[in-house]
């Protein structure tokens, strides 16, 4: 019998790397700290082995562990890589094929918005192939209270970062049908919460409509929204709903590329 010593020597390794990233994946993915048995029966580990890979990552700063409660968190080590790779993160081009594969789903204008601070920019579109249709300027910057990239940002943050846009910042129109009010805006913020997206229908462009959904980055954070755009002609309840399903299902899409968690209905929590 022939034994292939590289085989012998390197799936054991092999095999002890997937454990312990299975062990990294549970901590990362969990909201909250976690003990060695819940980690074991989520990597389907025995509790012995979890342990094991555990104190070896703490060993390592990969893990910290609290002495008092006894669950373990991600480290230091774990934050340097992190940030190391959201340093590495290209937002656009990540979303770029999402955007081709929205803009024939849909066949309406596909774009992508980056939150920058208070505000929104353009940075790619995908344009539709219709002989009639929308384009946007790349580079141009826009508030979060005006037009559905826009509020499907805003919508997504934090309750105290809303208060905080609101009270801080003029809603001033950009259309007739801009949202003025902070009441309204504040009632626009639950509708779209509920729905998974945002529309709007002549906010930012008179004769514009759009449906919009954010984007999450690898730590929960509002990195921006993608949205699809027409003709205020083309938008009616029907299709905008539809739309909106589409754009919530390539956003949350683009936002699993990028190292989001997926969330499920019900988990949003107010908080980054």
């Amino acid at each position: 019998m022939i034994i292939d010593e590289t085989t012998e020597h390197t799936s054991p390794s092999r095999s002890g790397i997937s454990r312990a990233l299975a062990v990294i994946d549970v901590i990362a993915r969990t909201p909250h700290a976690q003990g060695v048995s819940v980690i074991a029966r989520e990597t389907g580990l025995s509790k012995a082995v979890a342990y094991r890979i555990l104190r070896e990552l703490v060993a390592g700063n990969f893990l910290s562990f609290d002495e008092d409660t006894k669950v373990y968190r991600m480290g230091p080590g774990a934050l340097n890589i992190g940030l190391a790779a959201m340093r590495e993160l290209d937002v656009p081009s990540i979303a770029h094929r999402h955007l081709v594969a929205l803009s024939e789903l849909t066949g309406q204008t596909a774009t992508l918005s980056l939150r920058q601070g208070w505000a929104r920019v353009y940075v790619d579109q995908v344009l539709s192939r219709q002989e009639i249709r929308m384009s946007v300027a790349l580079g141009t910057s826009h508030p979060l209270h005006a037009g559905s990239s826009s509020k499907a940002i805003l919508a997504a943050l934090p309750d105290s970062e809303v208060e905080d846009y609101i009270d801080h910042h003029r809603l001033d129109s950009v259309t007739d049908a801009t949202i003025t009010s902070a009441t309204t805006l504040r009632d626009e913020i639950s509708l779209i919460r509920a729905a998974g997206y945002a529309v709007s229908v002549g906010e930012r462009q008179a004769e514009a409509a759009s449906v919009a959904a954010c984007l999450h980055g690898p730590i929960g954070q509002v990195v921006g929204s993608v949205s699809v755009c027409g003709t205020r002609a083309m938008f009616g309840e029907t299709s905008s709903r539809q739309l909106g399903e589409r754009v919530a299902k390539a956003a949350a899409d683009i936002s699993a590329d990028l190292g989001a968690v997926r969330e499920t209905a019900g988990e949003r929590k107010d908080t980054p």
